[in-house]
C-alpha cells in the first residue's frame, strides 16, 4: 500500500522528524532548498501530498489548488507564518499549524549575541586587528549594564531576550499591544506606545510577527526617534523594517550598528547594500539553526501533521493557526 506523502519544502529535515513521520505510516519527501513555484508545483504533481511541511518558499492558493483534493494540512517549520497564504488556506478548509515556541531560546540567544557584539564594536575591532591596527587606547566601547533595551513583541522570544538582558543589568522596556493589559511577567517594564519605547531605546530588538499592521513598521520616522547612536537588532521577519531607511540611518550615524538576521528578500541578493555596509552585521536567517532549535521545530511540525491527519488537535499550545478540517474538533 502506498504511504501518504508529506512534501517538505526544503532539501532536508531533522532525522528525528523524518523518523516520526515514517513511523506514523507517512512518506516524507524533500524538495530542494528554496523551491520556486514551478519546482513546487512539479513536486506536488509527482507526489500528490496530503500535507506540506513548509520550511522555505511560499505556499499560496495556486500551490494549494494544485494539491487539492488530497492536501489537508500545511505545517510551518517555525513560528512565523508569513510564507503561507492563511486566508487562502482558510477559504479552502485547510488546517495551518506552526511550531509555536519551538525555536524561541535559539533565536533569543542569537539576538543577544548580536547585541553584545555590536555594543562592544567587535566586528569593527576585529577587522581593524586583521588590518594590523592595535586600537587599545584609541577606542572606547560601551558598558552594557545600565543601558536601555527596547523590545517590540514580548512573546516567547522577546520575553527570553528580556530576561537575558536583565541579567546583564540592562533596563528593559517592552511594547506589545496584543498582550492583555497590566504588568508584564518578568523584568520588562511595559510602555503604552511604540513612540514611547523608541524615545528611550538605546538598543532596539524586534520580536513581532509580520502582519499587515507591522509591515514597514520601523521606517525613517521611527529610526529617527531613537537616541542618536542607537543599535538595532532584527531577528523577527523581513518586511518589518524599511531596509532603505535602515541603510540611510546607518549612513547618517543615527544608528551606530545594526545586526540583521531577516530580510525582505531571501536569500539576500549579492548586490544588496545590506551585505556590505561596514556597520551592519548580516546573518542568513539562521538564528533558529541550532541542533536543539532545528529538532524542536521539525518535530513540532511533524507532530502537528500526524495529529491533524488523525483528526486530532496538535498538543502544542498555539500550534493551530487555521482550524480548517479541524473546525469540528473545536467544540468536541
Amino acid at each position: 500500500m502506498t504511504r501518504p506523502v508529506v512534501l517538505i519544502t526544503a532539501a532536508r529535515l531533522a532525522p528525528e522528524a523524518m523518523a516520526m513521520l515514517e513511523q506514523a505510516g507517512l512518506n516524507p519527501v524533500c524538495t530542494t532548498g528554496y523551491p520556486g513555484e514551478a519546482e513546487l508545483l512539479a513536486a506536488i504533481a509527482a507526489h500528490r501530498p496530503v500535507a506540506l511541511l513548509h520550511r522555505q518558499g511560499r505556499i499560496d492558493g495556486t500551490v494549494m489548488d494544485a494539491a487539492a483534493p488530497d492536501l489537508r494540512v500545511v505545517a510551518r517549520h517555525g513560528a512565523g507564518i508569513d510564507g503561507i497564504d492563511v486566508p487562502a488556506a482558510r477559504s479552502r478548509s485547510l488546517t495551518v499549524t506552526r511550531a509555536a515556541g519551538a525555536n524561541s531560546r535559539s533565536v533569543a540567544e542569537h539576538a543577544m549575541a548580536l547585541m553584545l557584539a555590536l555594543l562592544k564594536d567587535l566586528p569593527d575591532v576585529s577587522e581593524k586587528m586583521r588590518d594590523g591596527l592595535w586600537e587599545k587606547t584609541a577606542r572606547m566601547t560601551r558598558d552594557i549594564e545600565g543601558m536601555t533595551l527596547g523590545i517590540v513583541g514580548h512573546g516567547a522570544i522577546g520575553s527570553k531576550v528580556a530576561r537575558f538582558a536583565a541579567a546583564f543589568g540592562m533596563r528593559v522596556l517592552a511594547y506589545d499591544p496584543y498582550l492583555p493589559e497590566g504588568p508584564l511577567p518578568g523584568p520588562a517594564e511595559r510602555v503604552p506606545t511604540l513612540e514611547a519605547l523608541l524615545a528611550e531605546a538605546e538598543v532596539l530588538s524586534l520580536h513581532c510577527p509580520l502582519e499587515p499592521e507591522t509591515r514597514g513598521m520601523i521606517g525613517a520616522a521611527e529610526l529617527a526617534r531613537l537616541p542618536k547612536g542607537a543599535i538595532l537588532v532584527h531577528t523577527a521577519r523581513g518586511g518589518i523594517v524599511d531596509e532603505a531607511a535602515l541603510v540611510a540611518a546607518l549612513e547618517s550615524g543615527q544608528l551606530a550598528w545594526a545586526g540583521v538576521d531577516v530580510f525582505s528578500t531571501e536569500p539576500l541578493p549579492g548586490d544588496s547594500p545590506l551585505r556590505r555596509h561596514p556597520h551592519l552585521v548580516p546573518t542568513p536567517h539562521l538564528a533558529a539553526n541550532t541542533p536543539r532549535g532545528a529538532v524542536a521545530m521539525a518535530t513540532s511540525a511533524a507532530e502537528s501533521i500526524i495529529a491533524v491527519l488523525a483528526g486530532r488537535r496538535p498538543a502544542t499550545d498555539g500550534a493551530v493557526v487555521v482550524e480548517g478540517g479541524l473546525a469540528a474538533l473545536a467544540t468536541a
